[in-house]
This record gives C-alpha cells, sequence and structure tokens, in this order.
C-alpha cells in the first residue's frame, strides 16, 4: 500500500461514488450522481477528479470522448488510514479513550456497550 494522504471532504465524496460502483466509472455516472445530491456544477467535479487522480487515488483512461476513473486505493485502506489517523490524534491511540468520549457524549448506548463486550469477548475465543 502506498502512502496514503487524508482528502479535503469533497474529494471524499468524489471517492464515495467511485467506491459504491463498478470500475470503470465514467465522468458522466460521477456528475449525475454527485451534481444532482451536491448541487455540484461539471466543472467543479471535473477539477476534483483530477485532483484524485494527482493524488494517486485514481486512474483515468480516455475511451473516446469520455473519461472512465478506476479507483488505486481501496476504500478499506483508506477507512483504515482515516480510523488510525483519528485515533492516533484524537485519542493517543487509546481505545478506552474513544469509548469513554463517545459514552459520556451520549453517542453509545448502554446496549452498545453490551454490543461491545460480546465483540470482545468473541475475538478473544
Amino acid at each position: 500500500m502506498s502512502l496514503i494522504k487524508k482528502l479535503p471532504d469533497a474529494e471524499f465524496e468524489i471517492m464515495k461514488v467511485v467506491w459504491a460502483n463498478e470500475p470503470p466509472i465514467s465522468s458522466a455516472l460521477i456528475m449525475e450522481q454527485l451534481g444532482r445530491e451536491r448541487e455540484w456544477k461539471a466543472q467543479t467535479i471535473l477539477t476534483l477528479m483530477v485532483r484524485l487522480v494527482d493524488r494517486g487515488f485514481l486512474r483515468t483512461e480516455k475511451n473516446g470522448k469520455e473519461r472512465t476513473y478506476y479507483p488505486m486505493i481501496a476504500k478499506e485502506d483508506y477507512l483504515k488510514f482515516e480510523t488510525g489517523d483519528f485515533m492516533e490524534r484524537f485519542h493517543g491511540n487509546s481505545f478506552a479513550s474513544l469509548v469513554a468520549t463517545l459514552y459520556n457524549g451520549k453517542k453509545m448506548k448502554p446496549n452498545d456497550l453490551d454490543e461491545l463486550e460480546k465483540w470482545l469477548k468473541d475475538r478473544r475465543d
């Protein structure tokens, strides 16, 4: 896996569309899905896609008048990177700190803790 860098939110939105569709993905498909959802203009989407190619997240090929795109970084690899970065920056790599923050912030309910405990027990066996 190459060195992954954090994506700005707009570029991450494009990658979510890319990961959700079977490659190759056409620029028209991305524009259709994001243009409708985010009301972004075609030029904005194309500019963001060029950035993703430059950053190594996408590979592009020209097929006639249409460009197609292929993901170069798997969704799972990016999520692993982002989660690890988040844990290190905000919780000092402490899972207990993360859980405490979620629980004290009312983002985690007592039954979530029961589910987490079951998950941990299953991992030990």
